[in-house]
């Protein structure tokens, strides 16, 4: 029967984790309503924060999530043979104005799996392509080991 052993990570491992990983899901809630997406991110590890691109048509579901400006949560997973973690962060999701920008940020939306422009094979005008910063107010990671039998 295996066994299995979990182990809080420390603030270190947490931003390495989230350095080391590109993807995760994020997930927002509206009344009583919960809804989840994957997403692609840059991490910077020295602010602690998240960068997203997120895609969205003018009558998407995602879009009336975005608008109710939720609390969020960010969800960072990876497995290596017998080793789980996760990281997880609740925090605030916020649009960034283009105004904002700047080449330090710009980098950070670069570090995303998804390039930050696209080219569509069909006419995509209602597309809405909006930068977002998930500033979490509590990240926490776990690591568990399992331990397998051996038959």
């Amino acid at each position: 029967m295996p066994t299995n052993s979990e182990v809080e990570m420390s603030p270190a491992e947490v931003d390495a984790h989230l350095s080391r990983h590109e993807t995760g899901v994020l997930a927002l809630a509206r009344d009583d309503a919960p809804y989840a997406i994957p997403i692609s991110y840059g991490y910077d590890a020295d602010d602690r924060e998240l960068y997203l691109r997120l895609v969205s048509t003018p009558d998407s579901e995602k879009r009336e999530f975005l608008a109710s400006t939720p609390q969020a949560r960010v969800v960072v997973y990876g497995d290596d043979d017998d080793e789980y973690a996760s990281v997880v962060g609740v925090g605030a999701l916020e649009r960034v104005d283009l105004e904002e920008l700047t080449p330090e940020t710009i980098a950070q939306y670069g570090e995303t799996q998804r390039p930050l422009f696209e080219i569509w094979a069909a006419d995509k005008p209602d597309l809405d392509i909006e930068l977002y910063r998930f500033t979490p107010e509590k990240l926490t990671g776990r690591t568990v080991v399992v331990e397998r039998d051996e038959a």
